[in-house]
Parts: structure tokens; sequence; C-alpha cells
């Protein structure tokens, strides 16, 4: 097939195609001297709307492609559309052989006129992943790493669009465009995508000229796209992780339910190095435990999996709690960024009615039996913090003859500049306090009281995370209570 190119702008000169008006459309390329008055010459760079000075604010691909469709129509076009290559949306290898048969990329965003997206979700739905063939001008901007200027729509998308919308009045009429622009997304020299334009006949068709300006706009939206994909990569990592570490409050523990509240520190962390767990033990007892690595960042975070890791092996022991916590502070020395981690350790055994306590200096839990008041529990020792290698770990027992509310946090709830943490910790009983929920209201009940509790002692852009770990001992009616051992 014969090509045309001329400046900027590439072409391809297809056979003629008659005209609904019996006129030969011609795809060729236009450049600053063929088919242009005088006038065009000194013709300025075409203004986009207001919504080009948007593009790359948000970090999200729908957003920023919605920015573009935005800048360009309908000031500069009738008709705008963003789409991106899936493989390089899926982050594999956006690279395209030579002359690939064809490529696959999704429509990320598409603005016709001004018509709200509804009105175009049956015929052109944003998300759509379409196959163009090799002789498509998408493909084929693609490959070539050039724009294309076409004079018409070409036949593949009015052949799939006729298809998609046979006899609809708005496929009609971007079937009459006779100005056609598709322009690559290049980035660091790869086209991951495209940016179509089209004009209908009652407007000036698109110059070379123009199509520099989209150029220079795709270039803008090609980096935003791009730090728009890592940060939704990053994101999707950091929830992955967050889920598969959340505790299994579906699990049914006997003499136990549990909720629990957690917000990382800052406006953009999803993550940190808060970590907790409910864990089922030999004898039918239930371990809880919430920790803090330091810091709040991938570090921390990194150290914080590897410490609960470890303590979901060793929870699978038949070892007391104060061993339980020896064994956590030597693998705590051999872990990076593991040192000087904390963590409080709660057993209950709704048999015997008795709670155990083992601390490597966190914050003393909260109890809180029938009609208060919440008091923190008096531990024998608070113990060091993880890594040290002490191996000194002392059990604090507590008998819980009724049903009581019994409340793990991180230091991100009590500690403040303004307080010491006796005073912090204080405030969280306070607040506990004044919430209505009695012990056995339900796990509704339990999941309400933590967001109300995390409401009322987390500021906004606190400097720490903060987690809650609330749970309701119900010791077992059926059983007497037996020699502590």
């Amino acid at each position: 097939m014969p090509t045309t190119r001329r400046g900027d702008v590439h072409a391809t000169r297809p056979k003629p195609t008659p005209s609904r008006k019996g006129a030969i459309l011609r795809n060729e390329a236009r450049s600053h001297s063929d088919h242009a008055p005088p006038a065009a010459h000194s013709r300025r760079r075409p203004t986009f709307s207001p919504a080009a000075d948007v593009i790359g604010s948000e970090l999200d691909l729908n957003l920023t492609g919605s920015h573009v469709v935005h800048a360009l129509t309908p000031g500069f076009c009738d008709a705008a559309s963003v789409y991106l290559l899936e493989r390089w949306r899926l982050e594999e290898n956006a690279y395209l052989a030579p002359d690939p048969p064809q490529v696959e990329a999704r429509r990320l965003a598409l603005r016709v006129r001004a018509d709200p997206p509804e009105v175009w979700e049956g015929v052109l739905p944003v998300g759509e992943v379409i196959v163009f063939p090799r002789e498509t001008p998408y493909a084929r901007a693609l490959a070539a790493g050039r724009t294309q200027l076409l004079d018409a729509v070409d036949s593949h998308t009015s052949e799939r669009l006729i298809a998609s919308g046979a006899g609809d009045t708005r496929v009609a009429a971007i079937l009459r465009a006779t100005s056609f622009l598709v322009v690559p997304l290049h980035l660091r020299g790869t086209a991951v995508g495209f940016i179509a334009c089209t004009r209908g006949p009652d407007r000036a068709p698109f110059l070379p000229g123009d199509a520099v300006a989209v150029e220079s706009l795709a270039a803008r939206a090609g980096v935003a796209l791009d730090n728009a994909r890592r940060y939704q990569r990053e994101r999707r990592t950091a929830l992955a992780i967050r889920r598969s570490l959340l505790p299994a409050t579906a699990q049914e523990f006997e003499g136990c339910r549990i909720a629990h509240g957690y917000l990382p520190a800052g406006q953009d962390n999803i993550i940190g190095g808060d970590w907790f767990d409910v864990l089922a033990r030999p004898g039918g007892q239930v371990g809880l435990i919430v920790g803090d690595a330091m810091g709040h960042g991938p570090e921390s975070a990194v150290a914080m999996i590897q410490l609960r890791t470890a303590l979901r092996t060793l929870a699978g022991l038949d070892i007391p709690p104060a061993e339980l916590m020896r064994r956590l502070d030597l693998l705590a020395c051999d872990t990076p960024g593991a040192s000087f981690a904390t963590c409080m350790y709660a057993e209950w055994d709704a048999r015997r009615h008795s709670c155990a306590f083992v601390g490597a200096g966190h914050p003393p839990p909260l109890i809180r039996g029938p009609g208060g008041p919440a008091t923190p529990v008096s531990l024998t020792s608070a113990g060091l913090p993880l890594g040290l290698g002490t191996g000194t770990y002392e059990p604090t027992v507590v008998q819980v003859p009724e049903p009581a509310l019994l409340l793990l946090y991180s230091d991100g709830l009590v500690e403040s500049r303004e307080a010491d943490i006796d005073q912090g910790i204080a405030r969280l009983a306070g607040h506990l306090d004044a919430q209505s929920v009695e012990p056995a209201g339900g796990p509704d009940s339990l999941r309400s009281l933590c967001q109300g509790l995390l409401q009322r002692t987390s500021p906004t852009g606190g400097a720490d995370d903060r987690t809650l770990l609330l749970a309701e001992l119900i010791p077992a009616k059926d059983a007497t209570p037996l020699p502590l051992l």
C-alpha cells in the first residue's frame, strides 16, 4: 500500500471510497503547504478547554482519560476517545512487533460533543477492549509511532459502528465525519495507546498544526497516565497485603466475638507497621495480638508481615503465652526492621474464665465488665520490645467471670505531642465508657464501637497508624472455672 509522509503527519492512501454525496474521500496527509489557504500558515495553534490544565492532577487512569477527552471536546473536535494498549495497562510487555497483525486496546474514555457518558454507553462503552487489524489507522499509528490524518472514518471502524448501532442516528452522525485524527500516546519512545478525534462536515478539517497541538497534549497525557498506572499498581499491592493481613472476623471462636478498626498514618498511606491477628490456639483458647513495627513505610510493612507470619506459626504450637513471646523475640532478632517492635498478646480461655496477657513494650489493654468502667490491665511486667533477645516475659492472668469487652490497640491512639501516654490511655478508656454498647451486644454493635473509637481518638493527619482490636469475652456457662496452671 503506497504511503505519503509530510512533516510530522503520516497517512495512507487506501482505495478511493464513494461518499454518500458521490464525492471521493481520499485519506491522505495535509501539510502546511498542501490544500491549505494562505491564511492557514499564520493560524495559531488551537487552544483546548480548561480541562487540559488538570491533566495529571489525579493519579487515576479513568479520571486522566476523562480530562483528556474533555479538553478536546466540544471545542476542538466533535468526538474524542482515548485508548490504551491492553498489554501495557496490565503491565505486560508493551513493545509491539514491527508489523503486528493486530493490536488490542481498551477504550479508556470517550466524549461526543457535550453528551453525558451514559448516552453512548450502549454503543461505545468505556472499558471495551477492541482488536484493531494492522490495516487500521490505529494499528498503523501504534506500530509506526506517527500521527494519522485522514479524510474520513476508516472502513474497519465504520463496519464496527454500523454493526453495533445499526439505524442509530448517533452512529450515523459519527460516520459523517470529514476529518479524522489518530495521535499515538508515547512513553519513553514506546507507543502505549492513542487519542482519536473526529470533526463533522460543518467544521474545518484538521490541519497539520492541529495534529501538532494534539501531539503536545498526548505527550503530557502519556506521562500522566503512566503515573496513574504506577500509583494504582502500588495501591493494589498495598491493598492486597492489607486484605491478606485482616484477621478472620467471620470465623467462630469459642466464647469470643471480635471486631477491628485500622487507620493508616497520613492521607496517602494504605498500610504501615501496625499488625493484628486473632488465632485459634491448642486446647480451645483464642490468641489475640496487636503489634507495632517502628515507622509506617514499606520497610515497616515488610517487618510487620514477617512478625505476623512467625506468630501464626508459633500459635500452632502447644506452648504457654510467655514462651510464645520469647520465641517471637528471638525470631525478631534476625528479622530486618523488626527490632524494637512492640506488641500485646492476650490468650482467652472461655472454659477457665481467664485471660492471660504478655506484653512486649506495648501499651496495656483495656477491659470493661458489665456496667463499666473500662480500666487498663495492671500487668506484672510491661516487657521489653521485640528483637532485643532478652527472653524475659511474664504473663499476667486475669479472671473474667462475666462477659466483658477487651480492647487491644496501638500507641497511635494514645500518644500525642499534647499529652503523655497515660492521659491518652485514660481518654481512650473514657471514650469506651461513653459508648452505649454493653457486653453481649452482638457483632454489629462491636463494629460500630470500633468505628466510633477511631473517629473520636484519631485526628486527621495523625503521625502514626491507629489500630483497634475489640473482643467480647464470653465465659462458658457449662464449665466451672478450673484452677489456673
